[in-house]
């Protein structure tokens, strides 16, 4: 039995409403919101980064349940946003839980997938008996250029998992991929912001991988929708998460409970992962979820995974603060203040 022990996740205080962001750029900021179905979106503080919000996540996650440092054996973090072009966001995420230095660790990088790409790595290397216990992270401080339409959805926050085979409280039964190459969304080193190919991230990209995936997996676990508790999709906004689940016949109740970009944004390689962690927050044992995550490149991991005794025995889901929580902890922004803390107003 391999799968999460411990869960956490991590969203900044901070946000801007999509009709503030409007307001500067002459569009019509209601109009905008209800197409996304984003009402507003979480933004870093002047101090947070991918490897400070990784840490706060893995931190999180260690209140719930105590994890012998020692027994982590590998730390990976995915993010299309890490602070180093040539260093490791993982060791220093390793070091600051005292997993150093007897660890492998790398950085992911897979749009907004290098996430659940982590959480397969660690699965792998546990099964194998390489490790007793590792560390996946998905997180972003995610970028749009100014008066992009990305602007309104990209977000900031994250996710961390520990896996492992001992007690877990939620049990991956089987994972797979689809994957092909679809360039959507691109950003070359060196380039501020992103680019991307507008109607085109939608079909051919978002949901033709996402249905990929999730009716491979339906096909090789031999189940439906409806054997499905929840389930969770990657969520750039809150238009595509919900017509993918209406395509392949989930409903709006099993999607709802991790939905939470109307209100956080697209956090990229965190939003499955917090996605996930919001719906572990309210899961009972017995519960079954079905997770679909997307990066764009392009690719698709979808997760069948069931809720085990040990989510009400073995870790403390209060100890640490619920995605519920951190959504409804906020402090707003207007632009000034927003583009101080995205870095958009250059100092010489």
């Amino acid at each position: 039995m391999v799968g999460i022990i411990t869960y956490g996740a991590y969203i900044p205080r901070f946000r801007i409403k999509t009709e503030e962001i409007a307001r500067v750029w002459g569009a019509n900021g209601k109009e905008i919101a209800a197409g996304l179905g984003v009402m507003e979106k979480s933004v870093p503080d002047l101090d947070e980064d991918t490897i400070t919000i990784s840490v706060s996540a893995a931190r999180n996650a260690l209140l719930k349940r105590d994890v012998n440092p020692d027994d982590i054996g590998a730390v990976y973090v995915g993010s299309e946003s890490h602070p180093y072009a040539v260093k490791p966001t993982a060791v220093t995420v390793g070091e600051a839980i005292g997993a150093t230095p007897v660890m492998t660790a790398a950085d992911y990088e897979f749009a907004c997938k290098a996430g659940t790409a982590g959480i397969q790595t660690c699965m792998g290397l546990v099964k194998s008996g390489m490790i007793k216990c590792g560390l996946a992270i998905g997180t972003d401080i995610a970028q749009g250029a100014p008066g992009d339409a990305l602007e309104y959805t990209a977000a900031a926050g994250g996710a961390a998992f520990f896996i492992g085979n001992d007690d877990v409280i939620a049990e991956i039964n089987h994972t797979c991929s689809f994957t092909t190459d679809t360039p959507d969304f691109w950003r070359r080193e060196g380039q501020a912001y992103p680019r991307h190919g507008g109607r085109f991230s939608g079909e051919p990209a978002y949901f033709k991988h996402i249905q990929g995936a999730a009716r491979m997996m339906l096909e090789q676990m031999g189940t439906k929708p409806s054997d499905y508790d929840y389930a969770v999709f990657h969520q750039p906004n809150a238009k595509f998460p919900r017509s993918v689940a209406a395509m392949l016949g989930f409903t709006s109740e099993q999607i709802n409970p991790g939905l939470a970009v109307p209100t956080l944004g697209n956090t990229y390689s965190g939003a499955v992962p917090v996605g996930l962690s919001a719906t572990l927050d309210i899961a009972k044992p017995g519960d079954r979820i079905f997770v679909t995550s997307y990066g764009s490149g392009a690719g698709s991991d979808a997760f069948d995974i069931t809720v085990t005794d040990a989510i009400e025995t073995e870790i403390d889901r209060k100890a640490s603060p619920t995605v519920a929580d951190m959504l409804s902890d906020k402090v707003y922004l207007d632009y000034a203040q927003y583009a101080k803390h995205k870095g958009k107003i250059v100092m010489q």
